[in-house]
């Protein structure tokens, strides 16, 4: 029986493609491919790999509005999103193609050898098993540092983004990466394990949701495969008596809504110091007022729909739990197909579904925190550990939240945000391991010790 991988507009719910799912051979003729591919990928020198990691970069911009279209079509983003998704992609092509060699280059070692050190060198496959949310990011920012390393790449993408994996594997191979150095594998999650257990396959990277993550890092353990796991987020956004409340009700706008609410690191849970907790919710509340709901293609359009009914569903079930038990809707919450209006709830507390869970949703989840002790506390009881933001003008309180922040990253006055720059990743259930930057590219590299006499 043939089975299907089916990408529907969440803004109409209608068909865009049905993609034939890879049958067992296929799929180990393609993995077989990218290891043959790596024997000689590997011994291309990093000039060779940079000049065509910018030529991808070129690629990515010369077809931003066709890319930016698909993405948009298959996940229901606003346009002008998935369009600075795919510039950032190319950005991140550009930042490895430059600084690649750099963080790789072998480091001198004071031991009592003549001579000691230390070499990067590249280990074979590598599969990444992405989400939707951001279709062409996700992919790059693994992608982009993977092949610079010298490693060939499989893509396991969500079901309903076939279009944009489609897209990425055409980007590279316009590019003039060989055809087999980075393969799309449309299949469904079932097979992923088929995948990973392969010997050809070396490592494994996954940006997904808790219960993904915990199934691809056993099936890792269970074939001792190196692997790196990006999963949710439940970012504290914290504003403390003496923050520039424009500033943070500004940014906050951002935080919670890009991409719809539905990412990892938006800003989910607002725990506002009591002074000001009145005044930044009467500030909030009249810019969220002003938002429309409508076509992501529209200009004009201030909210997206989610990605699928069952998302706004699951966004609605959330949200009406945590009424139920005592927090209050001051604006918006209601559901239309895909869509959710964006809402702001406050008297949160913990052991509110709001509070606790992820909501991939445009939820603002308001809490009161009696100081900046009673805010930090607020703050790390999560079990996730992806990012947190801080508004203060106040020295003192910076370095408090600096230390004292169970999280993968800290933003003073500031959003959240990947940064090729900068590590990116998260502790506790947020997962494990590091993308982006020096760190992130000796993710999936064997790191040799060489010991001279």
């Amino acid at each position: 029986m043939t089975n299907y991988l089916t990408s529907i507009n969440p803004y109409n719910n209608e068909l865009i493609e049905r993609y034939r799912e890879l049958g067992d051979k296929e799929v180990d003729e393609r993995v077989r491919a990218s290891a043959v591919a790596f024997e000689s990928f590997r011994e291309t020198s990093f000039g060779y790999r940079s000049s065509r990691m910018k030529e991808a970069a070129a690629v990515l911009r010369r077809n931003r509005t066709a890319y930016a279209r698909i993405i948009t079509l298959e996940m229901g983003k606003l346009l002008r999103e998935s369009e600075a998704e795919v510039e950032k992609c190319a950005w991140v092509c550009e930042f490895y193609a430059t600084e690649a060699e750099g963080f790789l280059a072998e480091r001198e070692i004071a031991t009592g050898a003549k001579r000691s050190s230390v070499i990067y060198q590249p280990l074979g496959p590598v599969l990444a098993v992405m989400p939707w949310n951001f279709p062409f990011w996700q992919v790059f920012r693994f992608a982009a540092p993977a092949l610079m390393a010298g490693n060939t790449a499989l893509l396991k993408h969500a079901s309903n983004v076939q279009g944009c994996a489609g897209a990425i594997a055409e980007v590279f191979r316009e590019a003039g990466f060989g055809a087999d150095v980075f393969q799309n594998l449309s299949i469904k999650a079932p097979k992923v394990e088929r995948v990973i257990a392969s010997q050809e396959v070396k490592a494994v990277t996954l940006t997904g949701s808790e219960s993904a993550g915990s199934a691809v890092a056993a099936s890792a353990g269970k074939h001792l495969k190196k692997s790196v796991l990006e999963l949710g987020g439940n970012n504290a956004f914290v504003v403390l008596k003496d923050a520039d409340l424009a500033l943070a009700v500004d940014v906050a706008m951002k935080a919670r809504l890009q991409n719809s609410g539905q990412s990892c690191i938006a800003a989910k849970r607002f725990i506002i110091e009591e002074e000001v907790h009145d005044r930044f919710v009467d500030m909030l509340l009249e810019q969220v007022q002003k938002l429309e709901m409508g076509d992501p293609f529209d200009p004009e359009t201030g909210i997206a729909p989610l990605f699928s009914k069952v998302q706004a569903d699951e966004v609605e079930r959330q949200v009406t739990r945590s009424v139920n038990e005592g927090a209050v809707i001051l604006a918006g919450g209601k559901k239309y197909d895909a869509f959710y209006e964006p809402a702001v709830i406050t008297e949160v507390k913990p052991g509110m579904a709001v509070f606790d869970e992820e909501t991939f949703g445009p939820v603002f989840a308001v809490s009161r925190a009696a100081d900046p002790d009673a805010a930090l506390a607020l703050s790390n009881r999560s079990d996730f550990g992806l990012g947190m933001q801080v508004f203060t003008r106040n020295d003192e309180m910076v370095e408090k939240f600096i230390r004292g922040a169970v999280e993968g990253a800290v933003f003073i006055n500031e959003m959240v945000k990947s940064d090729p720059r900068v590590p990116f990743g998260g502790v506790k259930k947020s997962g494990f391991g590091r993308e982006l930057s020096g760190e992130g590219i000796r993710e999936f590299v064997n790191t040799k010790t060489i010991w001279r006499n």
